[in-house]
């Protein structure tokens, strides 16, 4: 058995929207570049929950390590309502050793106001690589506090004088040593290239992510499902809807595996979503991937009713997240739902594609925006000799991409040619994947023979 101190993890996994903002934050870029590098500097093992082996209740090995874990980090972003409740069982637990970030723009509670919490700005799908650095030394700095001084970091232990912090029994106390030393010897096995099967949530969902990347659908859908039946033992339960995220993956892999059909599929993933409060739910990543999943019963034949239900879907989304995804998406669902009968009469027609336009140059401005953001990241970039690695050029690569079409898209809907052949033009010269052009050029197609439709009415 090794004897290495222990760091255990409070934070969600996978991508989490915060509600208050409407933002779209990928935690597992927090725990992978902020987080877990910094503690194992230390000589610190570093385990979050969704990296324990999965053999019993994961719930139990979670309450273990709060009580038993050396440091515990709780990450509050997203104001995630699981991460303030395991806070609070290790602040009534431990006076010490507890460490508290979250994301810059959470709003916090009064309850923690009081509470030194380490902030953190988060671009959404990725960190800045200045912020990384930034962040990584406030975080060494406060483990090597925490670690070397016997001032009570718990509000509990501080404003209640005398209390006596709980303690287990002799046999239940290497019991819960044990679970963490298994955890360490999983981690020098993956170190050391051990072949060693893993059984972890974390694994199972990092699989999930890969398959879908290479678009293995199936596969993708069977890890993700896997996933899913690990957090609720394989059972259906209400507690489903605590789990978003994995249900989006699932739905998501659902209709693109299209099985045992494409119109099943679609049926099936619309269905997986509803069990995450679809119509009353305001998570723009839930709302924008059933507007999709409308988007194509509508054109798979199934009814205009899918065509207004993609529209509402979109328009929601727009109004909760504020962007370019949503806004262009919407403007398109507008100009086609005038060369259907769900919009009978001439002024109808004008209305819809009216507001496409508007939506489209308000789009136009996001895209402007996000371009300055993105412009501000390189030239900050270029005043340092600290290398950009080769995932942050890709995610600054992509989003260029998107941001070309997109606006290529908007001129083209609002008839400014000129302008769109110097979008798609540009889109052109940024390093992309095929499939993304593809996209781009079937959209545009379908867009083109939207307009030619409209010409009667004109």
């Amino acid at each position: 058995m090794t004897s290495t101190k222990k760091c255990f993890v409070v934070m969600g996994f996978g991508i989490k929207t915060d509600l208050a903002t409407g933002r779209k934050l990928n935690l597992d870029k927090s725990y992978q570049a902020l987080i877990k590098p910094v503690v194992e500097s230390k000589n610190i093992t570093c385990i979050r929950a969704d990296e324990i082996l999965h053999s019993g209740s994961i719930d139990l090995q979670m309450y273990q390590q709060l009580l038993s874990a050396d440091i515990v980090i709780a990450d509050l972003s997203t104001a995630n309502v699981n991460a303030f409740y395991e806070l609070g069982i290790r602040h009534a637990l431990k006076p010490r050793t507890t460490i508290i970030m979250s994301e810059a723009l959470l709003g916090y509670p009064f309850d923690v106001n009081h509470i030194v919490i380490n902030r953190y700005t988060h671009l959404g799908d990725s960190i800045d690589y200045f912020e990384v650095l930034r962040f990584q030394k406030l975080l060494g700095d406060t483990i090597d506090t925490v670690i070397n001084t016997q001032s009570p970091d718990s509000p509990v232990y501080t404003f209640i004088e005398g209390l006596i912090p709980p303690s287990l029994k002799a046999k239940a106390n290497r019991v819960v040593r044990q679970i963490g030393d298994a955890l360490t010897e999983k981690t020098d096995a993956a170190e050391s290239g051990s072949t060693g099967e893993d059984h972890s949530l974390a694994f199972i969902i990092k699989q999930g992510e890969e398959a879908l990347q290479k678009k293995q659908f199936d596969a993708a859908k069977t890890l993700f499902e896997t996933a899913l039946q690990m957090v609720h033992d394989g059972s259906e339960s209400s507690s489903v809807s605590n789990n978003t995220y994995l249900i989006q993956r699932l739905a998501l892999t659902t209709y693109q595996a299209r099985q045992p059909n494409y119109i099943a599929s679609l049926n099936r993933a619309i269905e997986l979503l509803e069990k995450i409060d679809l119509r009353r739910t305001n998570d723009p990543e839930t709302v924008a991937l059933a507007g999709s999943i409308e988007k194509h019963l509508f054109e798979e034949g199934q009814g205009d009713e899918h065509l207004n239900n993609a529209i509402l879907l979109y328009q929601r989304g727009y109004y909760l997240l504020h962007n370019r995804h949503n806004g262009i998406n919407l403007a398109y669902l507008l100009q086609l739902r005038t060369t259907t009968m769900l919009d009978p009469k001439k002024e109808d027609k004008i209305a819809d594609t009216v507001w496409a336009k508007r939506i489209r140059r308000e789009v136009l401005d996001l895209c402007e925006k996000d371009l300055k953001k993105i412009s501000n990241m390189e030239s900050r970039a270029g005043e340092t000799i600290t290398p950009v690695t080769e995932e942050q050029e890709g995610m600054i690569s992509e989003q260029k991409f998107w941001i070309a079409v997109n606006k290529a898209e908007a001129h083209f809907g609002l008839g400014e040619m000129m302008e769109y052949e110097q979008a798609a033009a540009a889109a052109a010269l940024v390093k992309h994947e095929d499939w993304m052009m593809e996209s781009f050029t079937k959209q545009l197609q379908k867009l083109s023979d939207m307009m030619k439709k409209q010409e009667a009415f004109a």
